[in-house]
């Protein structure tokens, strides 16, 4: 790590991936003296993914780690230091701000949090195994590779339910495995589901194995009820049990709610003056690493502006 990354910074901004290093390349090419600490993945959730074609600029699509190499090339340009570590404590009771890695302790006047949030999993071998090869969270970012296949949506609230509802666009089939013998998704939503001919139910279920070559061909769904096991054709395994912001490190320290995602007061101020939130961690409704990067652009904007202010008050 190069001297510089030790030194108190401008602007401190915790994670990567879209949100991240957009804000860092805004706040970089604001002459600010810009840290991101990168976090467990380095570059987020599109490390995971294979190829993204929905982010504007990219008419053949684009490898996800490589987009993300190229966005963190491109704050590093404009000057900001990154380091592969995690935060595991915060002090934002007092200025400058206190950072807490595995390895060091950084002082800074700004935070930007971009720590976004993990897909809750399904917790078999297979799901790991085909992540990327036929096994998605987001129906948005990837429906499109799935023309023509049968599809198989986990879960049973409104995300699971919209999610079979959009692939219907473009599977065969659309079948969602639920625990339950009814949906939790809002009345409106099940109903429009429940009609629609190309979604199918398995009531009282959950998906054991997922198996195939080189990517997804079967998914073996049990009964919870009977225990009795079958196994379907399928290219795609949409999982759709929600989403978990990356939070846990600053609860006590700034206001999240009830699920954990942090609540921003204005655009994107936290609740501690000084802080500030991008992406993921806070946006709950697109979650889409466009708007993550336009959220980065956003944040940095507001930092600057605010260490203006801070610096000609005083």
């Amino acid at each position: 790590m190069s001297e510089n990354a030790k030194k108190h910074q401008d602007v401190i901004i915790i994670g990567s991936g879209p949100a991240g290093y957009t804000a860092g390349v805004y706040a970089s090419r604001a002459k600010l003296s810009v840290l991101i600490i990168s976090g467990t993945l380095p570059g987020g959730q599109l490390m995971t993914t294979s190829e993204v074609e929905n982010y504007p600029g990219f008419p053949t699509g684009i490898f996800g780690p490589e987009l993300m190499m190229n966005m963190r090339q491109q704050a590093e340009r404009f000057g900001a230091a990154i380091v592969d570590d995690e935060v595991i404590q915060v002090d934002f009771k007092k200025r400058p701000f206190t950072i807490t890695t595995h390895s060091e302790t950084y002082t800074a006047d700004a935070v930007i949090v971009c720590t976004g949030a993990s897909p809750r999993k399904i917790g078999i071998a297979g799901e790991q195994k085909f992540g990327g090869r036929g096994v998605s969270y987001c129906a948005t970012c990837d429906g499109p590779f799935f023309r023509g296949e049968d599809i198989v949506v986990v879960g049973g609230g409104d995300t699971a339910v919209e999610e079979a509802t959009f692939l219907t666009k473009f599977g065969k089939s659309v079948r969602i495995v639920h625990r339950r013998d009814s949906l939790r998704a809002s009345k409106i939503m099940a109903e429009k589901a429940l009609v629609n001919p190309k979604i199918k139910f398995a009531w009282n279920s959950v998906v054991t194995d997922i198996t195939g070559d080189k990517k997804v061909a079967a998914v073996t769904i049990k009964d919870i009820n009977t225990g009795k096991e079958t196994k379907i054709t399928a290219g795609g395994v949409f999982v759709a049990i929600g989403h978990e912001p990356n939070t846990a490190v600053f609860k006590g320290h700034l206001e999240l709610d009830d699920k954990g995602y942090m609540v921003l007061k204005d655009q994107t101020r936290a609740s501690v003056e000084g802080v500030f939130a991008a992406g993921d961690v806070h946006d709950h409704r697109y979650r889409q690493a466009v708007t993550a990067a336009g959220f980065g652009c956003m944040a940095a904007i507001d930092v600057e502006r605010w260490l203006s202010d801070q610096r000609h008050s005083n």
